[in-house]
Formats: C-alpha cells, sequence, structure tokens
C-alpha cells in the first residue's frame, strides 16, 4: 500500500528528470555556439567568465520560490555551467595540492567538478603555470580566519605580472578520518600542523594520550591512514572520499567561524560586475603620518577598505609593503580619485587586480 502511494510522485520525477536531461543538451548546444563565436573573435578568449556566472545565479535565486533552497541551487547551477564549459575543452587549474586538499575543494566549489586540476607542490609553482600560459587559471590561499595570512603568497605578488581574477571563501571543517570502528581503536593521529593547531582543544579533550604526528598537507594524512589501520588524519570530507575513510567524528576545529580565503590567479583581467574588490600592493615613504596619509584618501573620496596587511619588503631595512583590499573596481571614479591622490606619496603602487568579490 506504501509503495502505491509513493509511486505517482517516482512518475512524475521520472518524467521531470528527463525534461532536465534534455534542456540541459539543449543548454549545452548554445555553450558550444557562444564558445565558437569567441573563439573567432579572440582565440585567447576565456569562456569562463564570473561576471556572466554571477548574473545568472543571481537572477535564479531571486525567481527561485522554493522549496529547493538557493544554496544548492547555486552548487548545481555550477555543475551545470562547469560540465557545459568542459564541451569545449576542459578549464585548466592548477593548485596547491595535493590532491583533496582544502585548496583542491576551493577549486571544485568555484570552478565544478569537469575542470582538469593540476596539483602543484608550492604556491610558486602554482603562480609559474599560470604566467607560462599552461593552465588558464591558478588556485592558492591568502588567509585564513584563524591562522592568520599567507606571507609566501603576498611575497609572491611582489615580481609577478598575474591579475587577481577573483576569489573564493571557503569553511574550512575539519573531520577525524580512519579505517577504525570507533574513537578508542585509533593509536596515532596525523595533520598538517595548521589542522591539528584548530583542533587542540578537541583533541585535548577527546583524545588526550594518543600522540600526534606533522605530515605536509592534511591530504598526505589522509595517505597514510590507508597503509596504518589504526591511525586517523584530521582532514576534509573530500579527502575521507577520495581515500576511502571513514568520518569518525565531523567538525572537530574548536572555531566554528573558521574560513580561507583563496585567490584565483590569471594572465587576464576579468570583466567588471559591479560587486567587485580591488587588491593593491604599494610602500610608502618612511615618515612621520605615513600611513595616515595613505588611508586619508580612501576615507575621503568614500572607499571602504576591507583589508590591510603589511610586510617587510626585503629590499631595505625597516622599509614595508602594505596589501590592501578596498571595495568597489579601479575604473570606478572613487576608487580611481583614491589612488591617484596617494601615487605621489609611495614609492611604488601596483594595482593587483578588480575582481568579482565573493558571493
Amino acid at each position: 500500500m506504501k509503495d502505491q502511494s509513493l509511486q505517482p510522485h517516482r512518475q512524475e520525477i521520472d518524467k521531470i528528470d528527463d525534461e532536465i536531461v534534455r534542456l540541459l543538451g539543449e543548454r549545452a548546444q548554445h555553450v558550444i555556439e557562444i564558445g565558437k563565436l569567441k573563439k573567432a573573435t579572440d582565440a585567447q578568449a576565456l569562456l569562463h567568465t564570473p561576471a556572466r556566472e554571477a548574473e545568472i545565479l543571481d537572477r535564479l535565486c531571486k525567481i527561485n520560490t522554493g522549496p529547493f533552497p538557493n544554496e544548492a541551487l547555486r552548487a548545481v547551477y555550477r555543475e551545470i555551467m562547469s560540465g557545459s564549459l568542459a564541451l569545449e575543452g576542459p578549464l585548466k587549474v592548477s593548485y596547491l595540492g595535493p590532491r583533496a586538499t582544502f585548496t583542491h575543494l576551493a577549486c571544485i566549489r568555484k570552478f565544478g567538478s569537469s575542470a582538469q586540476y593540476l596539483p602543484m607542490t608550492s604556491i610558486s609553482d602554482v603562480f609559474n603555470e599560470v604566467e607560462r600560459g599552461r593552465v588558464d587559471f591558478g588556485v592558492v590561499p591568502i588567509e585564513n580566519s584563524t591562522e592568520g595570512v599567507v606571507n609566501h603568497t603576498l611575497d609572491m605578488f611582489i615580481d609577478s605580472n598575474l591579475q587577481i581574477y577573483g576569489e573564493a571563501l571557503l569553511e574550512v571543517s575539519h573531520n577525524l578520518l580512519s579505517k577504525c570502528e570507533s574513537l578508542e581503536a585509533v593509536k596515532k593521529i596525523y595533520s598538517h600542523p595548521h589542522a591539528i593547531a584548530q583542533c587542540r582543544q578537541w583533541l585535548e579533550t577527546n583524545l588526550p594520550n594518543i600522540p600526534y604526528s606533522e605530515v605536509h598537507s592534511t591530504a598526505r594524512a589522509a595517505e597514510i591512514c590507508t597503509e596504518e589501520p589504526s591511525a586517523a588524519a584530521i582532514a576534509s570530507e573530500l579527502a575521507g572520499q577520495i581515500y576511502g575513510l571513514k568520518v569518525l567524528k565531523p567538525r572537530i576545529e574548536d572555531n566554528i567561524n573558521n574560513y580561507t580565503r583563496f585567490l584565483v590567479l590569471s594572465l587576464k583581467a576579468p570583466e567588471r560586475t559591479g560587486k567587485d574588490k580591488t587588491s593593491v600592493m604599494l610602500s610608502v615613504k618612511d615618515k612621520v603620518g605615513a600611513l595616515y596619509d595613505l588611508l586619508r584618501p580612501f576615507a575621503s573620496h568614500g572607499t571602504n577598505l576591507t583589508k590591510i596587511e603589511s610586510r617587510p619588503s626585503r629590499r631595505k631595512a625597516w622599509e614595508y609593503l602594505f596589501f590592501i583590499d578596498l571595495e568597489g573596481h579601479v575604473e570606478e571614479d572613487r576608487v580611481k580619485r583614491a589612488l591617484d591622490e596617494i601615487r605621489p606619496r609611495c614609492l611604488f603602487l601596483k594595482i593587483l587586480g578588480s575582481y568579482p568579490a565573493h558571493t
């Protein structure tokens, strides 16, 4: 009796699924035609256009009346767009590897599963792959809400001509993964030093006598657990799926508001979207009030700064570089006026890119 009451709904779902597949094929055909037109006018054109992607996702979320949630709708359509673009040849994306790290997960959230992902052993290798044109984009971490800025990424921008093409904000959720059936069976824990630090309170409370060992990535920790049945790894859920490990305990991070921001690198600048950020790098003359003189023009021209980070220049003692994120596009009058006003006060000023803000 129960199966009979379900059957009409299942039949309707099957009909809807059939129609969805037909429409996806029709949509993909239009994507192919657009790709041909783009290539005819610009052989180096990037089919991935964040402005258009944002426009599609925002429009669909506005017309969505539910009950299907907007967050899931965005995820579904990112995969649809990723699969459609792959028909013209997959996007090539280099990232700080190995596979199953949070950077890898950020790539998938940004470009979908149909892109071709190439793990690199260092941040400088990611920059190099993009600079040489061997990949379309690169993805690197820039800061973590708990551990702070990734200095190596900031330093790479000093001499690189790459543009920041976009950003991704990923909630970092750590899971205890293992082949063990229970916490009591765990004899050793592996993970990256940052992951261990972010879960230290949970470890001391729940596994106080279990030793842990630091490795170069959370993915490597998961890989080790495939060879050591009594070991556990602190890593992402994706790592568990790739390496066939159970989630003994989900979300063991001490701070539930733990996010990492990633930057997308490209040789090209993205289109203006109307919801953009601009990143700049500069150094100022060493004098009293130099920092105040630097910040005042942004306020007077109504430009909000969302981040400011200082780094030693490594070229001269006590000379510092400032990395600044601000709201708005470099082509906007208010942003342009602020930058023009501070330029004479800087030893140098470099615009790293204007790009769509994370949504």
